[in-house]
């Protein structure tokens, strides 16, 4: 079985991974000694400017290695796209430590609380970057649109996924099972853009 290496500790990151590559014969595993690195300070203003941060900073510590790393978030229509890259960190007014999930979702219903329901039209992004010593190969972008609920419904999932409806099947990213999330999530969309260019054979290659 192929792996690739994920510039990721988040459990719930590595799930969807996982569950998108699994079709494909592909193991995923966390990039080693993550957690005896600095941790990168993710303070790019997109979501692609992040992941290519991380990506070519932990790829400098695997020499050879491609290494993934993501970054992803949602953005609501009427919030201006808020809290975007700010997602992880939404309920932390100052510094760059994210939030916890409960923070984060509590802020966004308060937020949202007086926004009628035609205008909770919201999205999650994704951009993965793929690097190796510190160079970054390609990028891959993920979307899916989605509504924001007044409550939070699923006990799966993490981040907003339990606020985040998804109306084609009825259901919250929290209520869907690995296999139906990695069909249509964001990430799901971005990891099979990233499957198709490492099938290619462009792996090898190493951007300029």
């Amino acid at each position: 079985m192929r792996r690739v290496l994920i510039a990721t500790s988040n459990p719930g990151k590595l799930r969807d991974f996982a569950a998108a590559a699994s079709t494909h014969g592909i193991e995923i595993v966390p990039a080693p000694g993550l957690d005896e690195l600095p941790e990168v300070v993710e303070d790019g203003a997109t979501f692609e400017a992040n992941a290519r941060k991380k990506a070519e900073h932990y790829s400098r510590h695997i020499p050879g290695e491609m290494v993934l790393a993501d970054d992803s978030g949602l953005a609501v229509d009427a919030l201006g796209g808020a809290p975007g890259v700010r997602s992880a960190r939404y309920a932390a007014e100052h510094g760059q430590s994210n939030s916890s999930d409960l923070a984060n979702n509590s802020r966004m219903l308060r937020e949202m609380e007086k926004v009628d329901d035609s205008r909770r039209g919201a999205r999650f992004a994704c951009v993965i970057a793929a690097a190796r010593d510190g160079h970054t190969l390609a990028t891959f972008h993920g979307e899916a649109q989605g509504q924001l609920l007044r409550a939070p419904r699923g006990r799966g999932g993490f981040g907003y996924d339990p606020l985040f409806y998804f109306p084609s099947l009825g259901k919250t990213f929290a209520e869907l099972t690995p296999e139906e999330k990695a069909m249509v999530s964001h990430r799901g969309a971005a990891f099979g853009k990233f499957l198709a260019w490492y099938d290619s054979g462009s792996r090898q290659e190493r951007a300029t």
